[in-house]
């Protein structure tokens, strides 16, 4: 894969993350499941990424866990979040808490998956 298709294939995991992330929620609290239901509670943690994606340099940077994942991550659930209290949602306490370790453990974690699949492989072909 070329860099800037990787970046966009990577961006495109986090985005799946992120949405994985709002479907998971919604189900817990027993909310529709529908697409747009979904979409909607994604939303501004997707805009949040989409931004903070841009601002790390994604075509040179995109799977570095420092900084890049750890601003990513950060940056998502902070720009997510005053995003969401802005589309008119409610930002709690503990879903301020539940949505930080999800997305780090999502985003930071896909970081490090990809690095050690990509360590593994120049291994394998140096062998």
């Amino acid at each position: 894969m070329t860099s800037r298709k990787t970046w966009i294939a990577y961006l495109a995991i986090d985005a799946l993350l992120v949405i994985i992330f709002a479907w998971s929620g919604r189900g817990s609290h027993q909310e529709s499941l529908t697409v747009l239901g979904v979409l909607q509670t994604a939303a501004p943690f997707l805009l949040a990424l989409g931004v903070l994606t841009l601002i790390s340099r994604p075509w040179v940077t995109h799977s570095r866990i420092w900084p890049t994942g750890l601003l990513v991550w950060m940056g998502t659930v902070a720009l997510g979040l005053a995003l969401r209290v802005l589309f008119g949602a409610t930002a709690a306490v503990p879903f301020i808490i539940v949505a930080s370790i999800v997305l780090g453990v999502f985003l930071v974690g896909r970081r490090i998956a990809t690095t050690l699949i990509a360590r593994r492989g120049v291994r394998s072909t140096a062998s």
